[in-house]
């Protein structure tokens, strides 16, 4: 192959994670950088080019280098921007794509980060083989990508399959979720969400549980699953309300799609069975009769970042992918 590398970027709300990927989909080497730490999208995509560059000299320079696939929230497939994501610090439309190809000197592709991830896991992880699935992704927020068929659903204009913004609790009681709206999945089950259910449920809860001892304002998913795994009876709770909203939703997800399987990815599936097996118990309890113990319930099988990143290289290595984007 002329140019035997790619650049794979995962963008996230709290970290940007890249790495180098060669066409057997090796990730050869990566790194990262705070997301937030940079307000500038021209000073993040200095640092971060500058970044990927220094990567390249260590396999032979830019000369080797195909192109550049991203995954991003709200990133557009068609259009090479990120539209108006709520959990980055900026706003509006960012010609993400075009600034990073004029830096890098190659072709960039972008598509949103759940479907980055979407893609990686149909290549390389628990998808391998399957047509029909739905990746979600549980991190800052909640994620979603949908695979049809073989291919990823991008809708009219590039957004489709918005899945953390769909309503799972209603009325003036609902949270307030990042995009703007109240009610939405991704305030309930994202990381950040787990969060906030556990504040609310310590502060109204009587029983004894170790997370009294923490800042309540500061308390994460990480020290719920600690608490849960020395038997914390509190901390349970929070996973088991999570899990049954998840499963509620999971059940309306699959009447539209009628997956394969449903593959979980991100920080919060290292909660294990005490998010897990609530989210598989409710889903089947509330979906239909014809997809009852039916749909798989699978956590993904690549590390870390590895699936988003290895998702958007994939981007580059389709030649389609490399044609103009659409006008």
């Amino acid at each position: 192959m002329e140019k035997p590398y790619v650049f794979g970027i995962d963008m996230g709300g709290t970290g940007t994670k890249f790495g180098i990927v060669d066409a057997r989909g090796n990730v050869l080497k990566s790194f990262s950088i705070p997301t937030p730490q940079y307000p500038d999208i021209e000073e993040y995509c200095d640092v971060l080019c500058t970044e990927m560059k220094r990567m390249a000299e260590e396999f032979g320079g830019m000369d080797q280098v195909r192109g550049v696939g991203a995954g991003t929230p709200n990133g557009n497939y068609y259009t090479g921007n990120i539209e108006y994501a709520p959990n980055l610090p900026w706003k509006g439309v960012v010609p993400f794509a075009k600034m990073i190809s004029e830096r890098m000197g190659v072709p960039c592709r972008i598509t949103n980060d759940a479907n980055a991830a979407a893609m990686g896991e149909m290549t390389y992880g628990a998808a391998r083989g399957m047509k029909n699935f739905i990746e979600i992704t549980l991190g800052t927020g909640v994620g979603s990508g949908i695979v049809v068929d073989g291919k990823v659903l991008y809708g009219h204009d590039g957004f489709a399959g918005e899945l953390g913004h769909t309503k799972i609790v209603r009325g003036p009681e609902a949270r307030q979720c990042g995009c703007g709206a109240k009610g939405c999945l991704e305030a309930y089950a994202s990381a950040t969400g787990v969060a906030r259910s556990a504040k609310e449920i310590v502060s109204n809860s009587s029983k004894e549980t170790s997370l009294r001892q923490l800042d309540i304002d500061r308390i994460t998913s990480y020290d719920v699953f600690k608490a849960a795994e020395a038997g914390d009876e509190v901390a349970k709770e929070i996973f088991d309300f999570t899990g049954r909203l998840l499963g509620e939703k999971l059940a309306d997800f699959i009447a539209f799609s009628a997956p394969e399987a449903i593959i979980f990815f991100g920080g919060l599936t290292k909660s294990g069975h005490w998010i897990m097996d609530p989210i598989e118990q409710t889903m089947n309890e509330c979906v239909l009769p014809i997809w009852k113990n039916k749909v798989k319930v699978l956590v993904s099988t690549l590390k870390d970042s590895d699936a988003a990143i290895l998702g958007a290289s994939s981007l580059v290595w389709d030649v389609e992918a490399l044609s103009p984007m659409k006008s």
